[in-house]
């Protein structure tokens, strides 16, 4: 009983030091690919969306790159927008139809940024996650416990981030009179 224990604790605290490790080596990749980036902005006029290669087997580069950037998570929002909770994001796209005023705008735009934080955070937790099951699969250390504990994990990421995408449609349904939300939903379709 205190084997598996202890098996957990350790593997826990390999992942804060291989988390640190990982942020800092991923903060370098992002910095020297943004200069590149730079570069193909100044020759092209519509530059393509630059993928990062992802260290991890089981992680497709774009679904590597899409976890950096926070992205891939709208599709949590169904709920809400089915049934008349926009994304912010959305209606500040169409800020000018909506005639939204700069209260709302500012509101909108503080929504935006939180879910933004929370994506990439969600996204770096979720990187993280699936780096230390590829480390415990070709180690051979993984164990039914450990197995159990890490694939739990990703069940509180996708509550987490499913919980701050509808809270984000929610606050937005708050802001937006009926008339703006129905203009909303015209313009989307």
């Amino acid at each position: 009983m205190i084997k598996p224990l202890l098996t957990i604790l350790l593997f826990v605290n390999c992942a804060a030091f291989g988390q640190t490790h990982a942020d800092s080596t991923a903060k370098k990749k992002t910095t020297d690919s943004s200069a590149k980036h730079k570069v193909k902005i100044v020759q092209k006029s519509t530059p393509a969306p630059q993928l990062q290669h992802s260290p991890i087997k089981s992680l497709s580069d774009e679904k590597y790159t899409a976890l950096i950037r926070g992205e891939g998570f709208d599709d949590m929002a169904l709920v809400g927008v089915l049934n008349h909770y926009p994304l912010p994001d959305k209606a500040l796209k169409y800020k000018a139809q909506l005639q939204l005023n700069p209260g709302q705008i500012m509101q909108l735009k503080d929504i935006v940024a939180t879910l933004q934080r929370k994506k990439i955070e969600m996204g770096e937790n979720i990187i993280r996650n699936e780096k230390m099951l590829d480390t415990l699969f070709h180690t051979r250390q993984i164990s039914d416990g450990t197995l159990i504990f890490y694939t739990n994990r990703y069940g509180l990421y996708a509550g987490e981030i499913r919980n701050a995408v509808l809270q984000a449609c929610l606050k937005t349904e708050e802001i937006l009179s009926d008339v703006q939300i129905k203009k909303l939903e015209s313009l989307l379709k």
